[in-house]
């Protein structure tokens, strides 16, 4: 597979990535527990394409991302298939509200770390992934003991044009040539 291939491939699975949220839209239990399946597929796949991109950089943060990608997706589909349960507690909403959310953005640090140090997109753009990730584990620190407001949800949205911009970054200009000629 090409390396324009996999960076379209990329693009495709951040998109499809972000399918979970859509269960917002539906109170159907299956499409719920299938777009979280879906999604955390995705997560994971998106790990796969770009580890060997990642591996040379820094050996440490490379298995730092892809243990906690991993376990990101796992969580997304876990959280999928615990709402078929019949189980009281909506483990779903607890698994998205705590443990999923502080693995997305650890794992989100480590991957716009090692998307500066390859440069396999522009640095703006792996700037903009870690500010974002910093609003978010702000917003999300500050939900946690109590403090909510507007303004902090305003936050999210920088992970969320980032993610997107870096999707659509990849589906038309791919990872930059110059490094990835020699992989």
């Amino acid at each position: 597979m090409s390396n324009r291939t996999k960076a379209i491939i990329v693009g495709i699975l951040i998109l499809v990535a972000y399918s979970m949220l859509a269960s917002g839209v539906t109170d159907i239990k299956w499409v719920t527990t299938l777009l979280d399946v879906i999604s955390g597929l995705a997560v994971i796949g998106i790990t796969i394409l770009l580890f060997p991109f990642f591996k040379t950089s820094n050996k440490g943060l490379t298995i730092g991302y892809i243990a906690m990608k991993v376990l990101e997706g796992a969580l997304m589909i876990a959280a999928g298939i615990l709402l078929l349960s019949n189980l009281s507690t909506d483990w779903r909403s607890w698994i998205y509200n705590y443990p999923q959310t502080y693995v997305f953005i650890i794992s989100a640090f480590l991957f716009y770390i090692l998307l500066f140090k390859t440069k396999l997109v522009p640095r703006f753009i792996s700037i903009w992934g870690l500010v974002a990730c910093g609003m978010l584990l702000i917003n999300n620190v500050a939900k946690l003991v109590g403090i909510t407001s507007p303004i902090l949800d305003v936050l999210m949205v920088l992970i969320i044009t980032n993610e997107l911009f870096l999707a659509g970054w990849l589906m038309i200009k791919g990872f930059n040539k110059s490094i990835t000629t020699s992989k």
